[in-house]
């Protein structure tokens, strides 16, 4: 089990993170949220990459 971590904030979303370029990746996030701050905890470890 990993680290427990106690945020407030808003809302939340559940999104998978996906590759960008040679080496990146990113997720989206709602249209409205544009302007605001905001925090990304990884909950699972990552795959292989062999999908």
């Amino acid at each position: 089990m990993g680290d427990r971590y106690e945020i407030e904030g808003e809302e939340i979303v559940e999104r998978e993170v996906k590759p960008f370029g040679s080496g990146g990746a990113h997720l989206t996030a709602p249209k409205d949220w544009i302007g605001a701050d905001v925090k990304v905890v990884r909950v699972s470890p990552p795959n292989d990459g062999d999908d």
